[in-house]
């Protein structure tokens, strides 16, 4: 092969997206809740923990008991890059959401991968197929 040949790329950095919600302000039904979440991007779209690059959680501004990272430490996921932020404060937008980007490695295309939506979060991103 020369200098500039292209090999095909057998897997690609992608985002995905997912979002639930919680009854209330604890920090047991948010790791609850985050744990029921992770399980469920993580077999639905087959993600391995050597996949992973990063995470990122954001929380709605009436959430403040616990850091969602913190229940991703639970998940097993102590060695992986976690951040937390606030969510933006937007008047109509879903109260008690916490919402999840998982940057990962995989040979998924986009449309491959399944974002998933639980709770009362279900309603946020209808537009995407399941």
């Amino acid at each position: 092969m020369g200098v500039g040949t292209i090999l095909p790329v057998s897997s690609a950095v992608r985002a995905l997206r997912g979002a639930t919600t919680i009854d209330v302000d604890t920090a047991e039904q948010i790791e609850e809740r985050i744990v029921a979440l992770l399980s469920e991007l993580f077999e639905r779209n087959e993600i391995h923990h050597d996949d992973l690059i990063s995470i990122v959680f954001t929380a709605t501004s009436d959430i403040s008991s616990a850091f969602p990272a913190a229940a991703a430490r639970v998940f097993g996921l102590g060695d992986v890059p976690l951040l937390c932020a606030q969510e933006l404060d937007i008047v109509g937008g879903t109260p008690l959401c916490l919402r999840v980007l998982i940057h990962l490695n995989t040979p998924r295309g986009r449309d491959e991968l399944h974002h998933v939506y639980l709770e009362g979060a279900q309603g946020l991103r209808d537009d995407l197929p399941e």
